[in-house]
């Protein structure tokens, strides 16, 4: 076992956007990130990223959460909602800026794809309001200042990965022009808060962790391990999404989801069809190994 699983308990979790029920690509996620935490004899959490709320669909959470029980998932205490905790977001936004490691823009997109240039994920902040606000204008939107230090984490799926924010990414934000907390701080706010220090989820937030790395730093949050698993794709090669209309999965029959999740991890099936869900999960508990999982 892996020396800095004997450090602390292993507490992971699973967090999904009720913006529509669960898919494919999501059991995949959500399979890989139980699975590690039953093998390592872990606590593992569900947490419901509400924190956009104008995306959250009514009654979505209800049955995200009714489908991975029919799925043979069991969590640890309560479901932790985003929405419920806007007053924690906003003490430690107006902390960064009062500590001057974050500041308030009054930038439109259209202004900075005029000023911009093309980072690894769109255009970089042009730094326009880094110095203070142009004359006349009042910030809605608050971005974290970045700086040319090299930040580097080894995931347990990826290898070494390295960026230079002020570089690759630029200025982010951490409260949109809406008002809502933006995804890097909520995601951190939370798994810090929750004790959260194993993520297990897909690689397409591969990208967002140097950035949550440096969140943590300023805050003093301690660092998680990481693990970004194979995004499940369509025919077109794009990632499985809710916003695509990606088939919900059925409640009703979860075996061969579960054993198609476990193929396209590149676990060793059971020898034989497991009779139910409680037999799955006790071949993946004795079974899971990270190593065996695709980096593509």
């Amino acid at each position: 076992m892996p020396a800095f699983f004997c450090l602390m308990a292993y507490r992971g979790r699973f967090a999904p956007s009720p913006s529509g029920p669960l898919h494919a690509g999501s059991l995949v996620a959500a399979v890989a990130s139980y699975a590690d935490a039953l093998a390592h004899r872990g606590q593992w959490l569900v947490r419901m990223e509400d924190v956009d709320e104008g995306r959250s669909i009514p009654g979505a959470a209800d049955a995200i959460l009714k489908t991975l029980e029919c799925h043979g998932f069991q969590w640890h205490g309560d479901v932790l909602f985003q929405s419920t905790r806007k007053d924690r977001y906003r003490e430690v936004i107006n902390t960064l800026i009062n500590d001057d490691q974050a500041y308030r823009c009054a930038c439109t997109r259209k202004q900075i794809q005029a000023a911009g240039h093309e980072g690894i994920e769109g255009i970089i902040y042009p730094g326009t309001c880094r110095q203070g606000l142009p004359s006349g204008q009042s910030g809605k939107a608050v971005r974290l200042r970045t700086d040319d230090r090299k930040i580097c984490f080894q995931d347990r799926i990826c290898g070494t990965h390295c960026q230079v924010l002020s570089k690759d990414i630029g200025d982010f934000i951490i409260q949109r022009a809406d008002g809502y907390t933006a995804y890097q701080l909520a995601v951190v706010i939370d798994d810090a808060d929750q004790g959260i220090n194993q993520v297990v989820r897909g690689k397409d937030l591969l990208l967002s962790t140097p950035r949550q790395i440096r969140l943590q730093e300023h805050l003093g949050f301690p660092r998680p391990e990481y693990a970004h698993v194979p995004l499940l794709l369509d025919e077109q090669g794009r990632k499985l999404s809710k916003q695509d209309k990606a088939r919900p999965l059925l409640d009703r029959n979860p075996l061969p989801a579960l054993l198609s999740a476990w193929q396209y991890l590149g676990q060793v099936p059971p020898p034989e069809a497991p009779a139910n869900q409680a037999a799955f999960w006790n071949w993946a508990k004795t079974h899971w190994d990270i190593a065996r999982v695709p980096m593509e």
